[in-house]
């Protein structure tokens, strides 16, 4: 399958199927296809995964705030074409999971090749995922095949040593390679805490590994927006 991202800020990723090749993704991802596309409906995952893995996905879902279904789009009889463009201004991040296994924010799931295995994530430290502003439950993409990630605003990336760190506002780490770790931090000083703008708590990555870094944080332009639309002005 080969595939091309176009368009930022409002990205879409285009995807060119060869016949037999699938694309999976959430319900309702879809943006447009050639007629060639035929669409499946199911659990998402590995077949004949029985009884328990149905509720083990659907114990995943309650929890991710995803649909328990995917859909399977394959290209039957001619090569075709998909497109699923991202629900915010900014980027679509691509992955290869046979490389290595990344973890991201639970809004970021675009779609995947069947091959990738998706799977809840907990952060370690419980205070990480109640204070660090990316939550308690992410979601790890591992096996073999490539997944598609819609991160709001622009990105920058880190790759951090081992044992290096940085501190980020929360809220602003999209995604990261599973060897980093997340912690958070207490902003220092009373005065600084109360008056400073930035909150109580910095979420704090460190390495060795890669992280992505979003600008635009769907809850910041939220909040830049609101006073706005509470007026009327």
């Amino acid at each position: 399958m080969k595939y091309e991202v176009v368009n930022q800020p409002l990205p879409v990723v285009i995807c060119k199927l060869e016949p037999g090749e699938a694309v999976e993704c959430q319900r309702g991802a879809m943006s447009w296809m050639t007629p060639s596309m035929k669409m499946q409906t199911g659990l998402g995952g590995k077949k004949g995964s029985g009884v328990l893995g149905a509720l083990g996905k659907m114990a995943k879902s309650a929890v991710t705030g995803e649909s328990i279904f995917r859909n399977t789009y394959t290209a039957e009889g001619a090569p075709g074409e998909i497109a699923f463009a991202s629900t915010f201004p900014g980027d679509i991040l691509c992955f290869d999971t046979s490389q290595r296994s990344i973890v991201a924010q639970k809004s970021a799931y675009l779609a995947n090749t069947p091959g990738v295995q998706i799977d809840i994530f907990f952060q370690k430290k419980i205070g990480a995922g109640f204070f660090g502003g990316e939550g308690f439950i992410m979601q790890k993409f591992s096996g073999a095949g490539m997944v598609f990630l819609e991160i709001n605003g622009a990105v920058y990336t880190y790759e951090l040593a081992a044992g290096e760190s940085m501190l980020v506002d929360t809220g602003y780490v999209a995604a990261m390679e599973e060897t980093v770790s997340l912690d958070i931090e207490t902003v220092s000083g009373v005065g600084n805490a109360l008056l400073g703008g930035e909150g109580l708590f910095n979420t704090k990555v460190t390495g060795p590994g890669k992280v992505w870094l979003q600008t635009m944080p769907a809850n910041a332009l939220a909040g830049a927006i609101a006073p706005f639309i509470a007026t009327g002005n």
